[in-house]
């Protein structure tokens, strides 16, 4: 069964409205790279139509953040958003695509990451599991609704991944590897401005 994501999208979000359209540019972003990403993939077959509609509803939960600057005027702290966003499509019997909501927010959010910052979110595993879900996680980073709507570098995501700890940068360079046709020598290139990379 296909889905129509933008009439779900529209029963949360008012058409035209600035949040709406932030919202829309970055999930298409999101989308179109994740898309590519599959298309490339060599070991495994992702459900690339499952992968267009859950990569549009990724972020369907950021209106019940409070974050002004995206437009959005909710209650809850930003990491909250992906389990926002699993509460409302699993209201819709979309329990597969609010998966990916829960568990795209970063590398994802370990019950120990919830305990150890104390995070507002149930405590049970929130990363990614399945390729799908690993490949929509992989390319949300590439796009910031913050900080305009060109592709990241490389070197930008593994700094801001770093502020959370090694391990999420390992898991980021995983999928890195796995998901491009990159070698090792131009990654490691890429990463000659990254403050944190371990020297080991």
């Amino acid at each position: 069964m296909t889905i129509d994501p933008l009439a779900i999208i529209y029963q949360f979000y008012r058409s035209g409205a600035p949040g709406t359209e932030l919202l829309l540019a970055h999930s298409r972003q999101v989308r179109d790279k994740a898309l590519a990403v599959a298309g490339q993939v060599t070991s495994g077959t992702p459900d690339m139509v499952f992968i267009a509609e859950a990569a549009m509803l990724h972020d369907i939960g950021i209106c019940g953040i409070a974050a002004p600057s995206l437009e959005c005027h909710g209650k809850k702290p930003y990491v909250c958003h992906g389990a926002i966003g699993r509460r409302m499509l699993d209201a819709l019997d979309l329990p597969r695509h609010g998966l990916v909501c829960e568990r795209h927010v970063g590398t994802g959010i370990t019950p120990a990451d919830i305990r150890r910052q104390r995070l507002p979110l149930p405590e049970r595993d929130m990363t990614p599991q399945t390729l799908e879900e690993q490949i929509i996680c992989y390319a949300d980073k590439f796009f910031s609704k913050s900080k305009g709507m060109g592709e990241l570098p490389l070197s930008h995501i593994l700094s801001e991944l770093g502020r959370y700890g090694q391990d999420k940068v390992r898991i980021f360079l995983k999928w890195h590897n796995r998901f491009t046709v990159q070698s090792r020598t131009k990654i490691c290139k890429a990463l000659t401005n990254f403050r944190t990379w371990p020297s080991t």
